[in-house]
């Protein structure tokens, strides 16, 4: 197995980032949404790449290219991610674009953590959590997305070997990348090819002794690969 691919390691750093384009609250934006919003789903991809490296955050670089008026907005959308899972809110730094006026919406989250648990071998059942949906899907099915508060209790309870999240790129993807190997196929009864947008599904494994306390962890998000 490989260790988490989007996650940059400098020594026990672990460095993650998800940015947005033409997502936000200008006119010329191709979704309208809240500045905080968008922020918020940026900052949950960054979560969950360092949770996949085996880190915990430790700090935020937030890069405005939306003006000022957007800054606290978009750290409004940070601290939503982490009242999500209880913890407390790293300290913000980072900058505004704010010599050029954007047309549409622009930001980017990356967060810096301390690495707790190093990438190892391990053996167990891989399922998927969650539904892979993008664009106003997000805003219109946030019940199908899995749930960061979900995901922070089982990893700190042990339920879970390895999270690895899924991006636009689809479950077929991100499963080959996993396994190493660029033909292998997977059966779900969810689509493979679809985006997941900002990480809406994640696969996980997990001893297969404890398929009974994950159903009941989970529910019915929660399916088998095979």
């Amino acid at each position: 197995m490989t260790a988490y691919r989007n996650a940059m390691q400098l020594g026990d750093w672990i460095v993650t980032t998800d940015n947005s384009g033409g997502i936000g609250e200008k006119m010329d934006d191709l979704v309208a949404v809240p500045d905080q919003i968008t922020a918020r789903f940026a900052a949950r991809v960054a979560l969950l790449e360092q949770w996949a490296a085996g880190a915990e955050p430790a700090a935020v670089l937030l890069h405005n290219f939306s003006g000022d008026a957007s800054w606290d907005r978009y750290c409004e959308g940070i601290r939503d991610v982490f009242d999500e899972i209880g913890a407390a809110m790293p300290p913000i730094s980072g900058s505004s674009e704010t010599n050029m006026s954007m047309r549409q919406s622009a930001v980017a989250v990356t967060l810096l953590g301390k690495q707790t648990v190093e990438s190892s071998e391990s053996t167990g059942d891989w399922y998927t959590y969650g539904t892979p949906l993008s664009g106003e899907e997000v805003l219109t099915k946030g019940s199908e997305i899995a749930s960061l508060t979900v995901l922070d209790e089982a990893r700190r309870s042990g339920l879970i070997q390895r999270l690895w999240p899924v991006g636009s790129s689809g479950i077929l993807a991100e499963w080959r990348a996993i396994t190493e190997d660029p033909n292998r196929l997977v059966t779900s009864p969810l689509d493979g090819t679809c985006s997941a947008g900002p990480s809406t599904v994640v696969l996980l494994q997990m001893d297969s002794e404890k398929r009974a306390e994950a159903k009941h962890h989970f529910g019915s998000l929660l399916h088998p690969l095979k």
